[in-house]
């Protein structure tokens, strides 16, 4: 028997589907690094433990398709994503502290298997992500992603409505910060605001008489901050026990007191103040297929988003 109209339920585009998850999510960030091995996933991980901290709620987006590392930074190998049967949306894997997360590591039953994906398909699992998962209602979604901009920048800039803004990762060292510098100039000229930088290993203290030594050079993210005229949001030491805790898929910041937690939890305050939600609204966007066919605009006099954008 076929349903009648007031039955019958619209079926949505994929575009319509992110437009509705992320208007649910109060700040979308992209936190993203010229160069690899500058500490973007540890950035990622321990921010979202400081949000968590403060009492919010938080999602983890794990963009990099080809060496996702969520999985063990959050000691939550062996665990997989699974389908609600009834409205085939992706369940994200939950941690102790709450924080949804959503990575490709959750989906391949060999940790060490490589994934072999062109862009297309790339830009097609990051569309899934951002579509078909059971995000809910979060205050938080940190999106990490892989070193450059390339693919997988681009998939997330361009696929979500009023992101929030993007956090770049470096360290001092001067080839980082060349290439944060490149970050910076992406974001903007795809008109994604930067919140600002984190330098990340810092400096090193030292275990036994507690002196900072400046392994990679000192000031470095303070000089490019100067020179692009965006803010420094922290600078994070290098610490004894912390690359132990993140291997062991430790919560660091729960392991006790310590300048490098003590500056994730600065920087947490400081986007939360900071930094407002944003939803599609506030740029008056409108997914394809929704709303009024286009051919009305002209004779339309409402101050709809359509109207605007048409």
């Amino acid at each position: 028997m076929e349903k009648n109209n007031g039955e019958q339920k619209k079926e949505l585009s994929q575009e319509e589907k992110i437009c509705m998850k992320m208007d649910a999510i109060g700040r979308k960030i992209l936190i993203m690094s010229g160069k690899g091995g500058v500490g973007k996933t540890t950035v990622t991980v321990n921010l979202a433990n400081a949000l968590a901290a403060l009492g919010h709620t938080v999602g983890v987006l794990d963009t990099d398709i080809h060496g996702p590392n969520i999985a063990k930074m959050f000691g939550l190998e062996g665990r997989f994503l699974e389908e609600d049967p009834e409205t085939c949306e992706i369940i994200p894997v939950t941690t102790d502290n709450g924080i949804r997360l959503v990575s490709l590591s959750f989906a391949l039953p060999d940790p060490s298997q490589a994934v072999v994906f062109r862009g297309p398909m790339k830009l097609s699992a990051i569309k899934q992500f951002l579509a078909d998962v059971r995000w809910g209602s979060l205050d938080y979604l940190l999106i990490d992603s892989p070193p450059g901009t390339g693919d997988e920048q681009l998939a997330v800039c361009q696929n979500i409505p009023a992101l929030t803004g993007a956090i770049v990762v470096t360290t001092p060292q001067k080839v980082a910060i060349l290439d944060s510098a490149k970050s910076i100039s992406f974001a903007r000229d795809v008109s994604v605001p930067v919140i600002g930088l984190v330098e990340n290993m810092s400096y090193l203290i030292c275990p036994h008489c507690g002196e900072k030594q400046y392994i990679f050079g000192r000031d470095g993210g303070k000089k490019l901050c100067i020179e692009t005229g965006i803010p420094l949001l922290g600078s994070i030491p290098m610490e004894t026990g912390l690359e132990e805790a993140e291997d062991n898929g430790e919560n660091w910041l729960s392991k006790g007191d310590s300048e490098s937690s003590a500056v994730f939890r600065e920087i947490a305050a400081y986007i939360h103040s900071a930094i407002k939600p944003t939803s599609s609204k506030d740029i008056g966007y409108v997914p394809k297929g929704a709303g009024c066919s286009p051919s009305a605009c002209s004779s339309c006099t409402s101050d709809c988003p359509s109207r605007k954008n048409g």
